[in-house]
């Protein structure tokens, strides 16, 4: 599975689309192309990667991004196995910055467009009562075309710009550095990490599978992703911790090994410096 710029079907400056994925996972790969997206989950859950941010995702994930920032939406095996008839499913969007820019020539909107879409390049999930507006809007654009289709989607930007229930996912600053041979390891390299990530896994073993040796794959990583390997790896484990703290018929020690760390002291250390928080408060919270 490669990961590559991707073409999604717009050319015309004044367009947009808007597709329903159903399918057994989402297959897309660790990609980028030059449209903004909006991508609602509709049913499903697993991991997100959107540049150097590595979050859990579940029903209801609302994000929006601008163009030219790598991600993949990873499907964790679990969800299969608790109902065998799961399937994946989404609405996106996809439309050109410039059809934004371009319809709106008024200086209070035009700002506040391009404000939104300079947020956009780290990635916005929006959450409240703007989540709930939104994705209400998105059901309906299904059943709707042409021109009501059209005043549907700017609806949905317009609640976008007057938000404040929203979070960034990538660092600040973060930069997309990608060419065709780094997202294509970069794609390897996050599909073993999410697939093997509870068990083991040494330097020298995600170094092969990036085919380079242990300080290429160092010098690598940290370029791409503005992190170090073992704290990417340790972000991705205390997100799981975090996902499975939420069950309480799993002790903590449960949690601890399912996700991936040998030892409590190893795990609590960490899960502390990532959520500032030990993962009993960090449960305690959640119970309140």
């Amino acid at each position: 599975m490669k990961a590559h710029l991707i073409e999604v079907g717009i050319h015309k400056e004044h367009s947009f689309s808007i597709k329903k994925i159903d399918q057994h996972h989402f297959s897309s790969p660790f990609h980028f192309h030059d449209l903004c997206e909006m991508n609602y989950v509709v049913e499903s859950f697993g991991k997100r990667i959107v540049g150097d941010n590595i979050s859990n995702f579940a029903s209801g994930d609302l994000v929006l991004m601008s163009p030219n920032l790598p991600h993949i939406w990873y499907n964790d095996p679990l969800y299969f196995k608790e109902n065998d008839l799961a399937t994946a499913k989404a609405i996106v969007i996809y439309f050109n910055p410039r059809f934004l820019i371009s319809i709106c020539k008024e200086s209070q909107y035009d700002l506040k467009i391009k404000d939104l879409l300079d947020r956009a390049k780290r990635g916005i999930r929006f959450y409240g009562k703007t989540h709930e507006n939104v994705t209400n809007k998105l059901n309906g654009m299904l059943n709707k075309n042409g021109l009501e289709r059209v005043i549907e989607f700017l609806n949905i930007i317009n609640l976008f710009l007057v938000s404040d229930e929203y979070e960034y996912l990538t660092s600040p600053g973060y930069q997309h550095s990608f060419n065709e041979k780094d997202t294509e390891r970069m794609n390897d390299v996050y599909q073993y990490l999410i697939q093997n990530f509870t068990e083991p896994i040494s330097l020298s073993r995600i170094a092969s599978v990036a085919n380079l040796t242990p300080p290429a794959f160092c010098n690598f990583f940290k370029k791409r992703t503005q992190r170090s390997f073992t704290e990417f790896l340790n972000g991705l484990r205390v997100g799981h911790a975090c996902k499975l703290l939420l069950n309480p018929d799993l002790s903590i020690a449960d949690v601890c090994f399912q996700s991936g760390y040998q030892n409590m002291t190893n795990f609590n250390n960490f899960f502390k410096k990532i959520t500032n928080k030990t993962p009993s408060q960090y449960r305690k919270e959640l119970i309140i």
